[in-house]
């Protein structure tokens, strides 16, 4: 696969996790989240429903305070950022949203030339040639641009969304859950949109999906999120951490049982935590 080139090994990483952990009242959500992203990765991170993966995507921007521990972007700790610096921090990243999140009142063009408005000083002329080339890029034709998010499909929408999120010419593009409710054609169109994106652009990526397809495909590397209140006393909750091709090779039952489908011993599971509320 034509991939470009990583950073230099010495650089430092784009992302960094630190001890994160998150909780919600009572409900720890991430536990003791340790992760580096350097420059230049395309990261998959997995790991099924409620587990903590989109939780941890909001963290990485900004969105979720951590309870604990630290989340590093381009070595400024996101917590100890003003409001201010914060925002001018989110215009170096794009955020592709699980369902497009695009403005209903607004047209295509409006969509995808949201961002330019907010944040650059940059005239009509200008936007509406950046718009047009974006949508290109993802595969829409010009008469898209003045229609209506409900006039579209499913996919149509999700390339929309990556339109929008590219826009500002992001250093990080965090993609939530990019292929979700999409037919296996269309969602495979996503995955060739992942991989042009990077080629076309020196873009770190972390893709948040329960589709092995799309792991396999987009990423250098795939990280498991466990979920918490399964693990073992001190057990980290990352269960997998490498690259694609060693997922069917791991030891780790959980790892094997989810990347293959499989059910396993997660139907004990769910009757026993069923019968202990009864």
């Amino acid at each position: 696969m034509d991939r470009p080139q990583t950073n230099n090994a010495t650089d430092p990483p784009l992302v960094s996790v630190r001890q994160l952990h998150v909780t919600f009242g009572r409900q720890e959500v991430l536990r003791n989240v340790t992760l580096e992203v350097p420059r230049g990765q395309t990261l998959a991170v997995i790991g099924e429903s409620g587990c903590g993966k989109t939780v941890l995507m909001k963290s990485l921007i900004g969105l979720v305070q951590p309870s604990r521990g630290q989340v590093r972007f381009d070595q400024q700790d996101l917590a100890t950022l003003s409001e201010q610096e914060l925002t001018r921090t989110r215009v170096r990243m794009g955020y592709v949203f699980q369902n497009a999140a695009l403005f209903d009142s607004m047209t295509v063009g409006q969509n995808v030339a949201f961002p330019l408005r907010q944040h650059s000083r940059l005239g009509p002329a200008e936007i509406e040639r950046l718009v047009m080339r974006r949508l290109a890029e993802v595969g829409l034709p010009d008469a898209v641009v003045a229609k209506r998010p409900a006039e579209l499909s499913g996919g149509m929408r999700k390339r929309v969304g990556l339109a929008r999120a590219l826009i500002m010419e992001p250093e990080l593009v965090l993609y939530d859950e990019p292929t979700t409710g999409l037919d296996p054609i269309v969602a495979d169109v996503i995955n060739e949109l992942i991989l042009r994106t990077r080629r076309t652009y020196p873009v770190t990526s972390i893709v948040v999906t329960h589709d092995m397809r799309t792991a396999r495909k987009v990423a250098d590397r795939v990280v498991m999120i466990y979920p918490a209140s399964r693990l073992e006393p001190g057990e980290s909750q990352i269960i997998f951490d490498g690259p694609p091709s060693e997922l069917d090779r791991t030891d780790d039952r959980r790892v094997l049982q989810f990347v293959r489908g499989e059910a396993g011993e997660r139907l004990m599971e769910m009757r026993l935590a069923a019968e202990a509320l009864e």
